[in-house]
């Protein structure tokens, strides 16, 4: 895992298996939402493209760049 994700696993305490693979669906809503910085986002991606490529997860992930980006401006 890079040293990116990492650094952002260490802030939040969540890994991006811990947010993506979580028992019910609310949970892994729950766990993007709780994203707030695109290092966090990014490992996200990076784990969801190895390992399920399950594209509604991924189009959750897409929506919520868009969100942090357009709070960033």
């Amino acid at each position: 895992m890079s040293n990116e994700a990492t650094e952002s696993t260490e802030s939040t305490g969540l890994t991006p298996e811990q947010r993506l693979e979580a028992p019910t669906t609310h949970l892994v809503d729950a766990g993007i939402a709780t994203i707030h910085d695109m290092a966090t986002l990014r490992a996200c991606v990076v784990y969801e493209n190895v390992n399920q490529q399950r594209v509604r997860i991924l189009r959750r992930l897409e929506k919520r760049a868009e969100e942090i980006r357009t709070q960033k401006e």
